[in-house]
């Protein structure tokens, strides 16, 4: 067994762990996300809005992804039109 065999057979159970808590505290964690970003967007006076709100948006795809490990998180959510 080389060294990434034993990498991803420690790592699997903690993605599932992180999964689990995505899934049941997915909208809570939004919420952080939100309101970070606009903390940061407020200290900077605006400067940095457009870099913070794709950071915060892909950081919440991340967390679908996360989330939605019924289909191999492979797939992206719907997005809102």
């Amino acid at each position: 067994m080389g060294f990434l065999d034993n990498v991803k057979a420690k790592l699997g159970p903690a993605k599932e762990k992180v999964s689990d808590l995505a899934e049941q505290h997915g909208d809570k964690i939004g919420e952080g996300l939100d309101k970070a970003a606009h903390t940061v967007d407020a200290r900077t006076n605006g400067k940095y809005s457009d870099k913070i709100e794709s950071g915060t948006g892909k950081a919440k795809e991340a967390l679908e992804r996360l989330a939605h490990k019924d289909d191999g998180g492979t797939s992206k959510p719907p997005t809102a039109s």
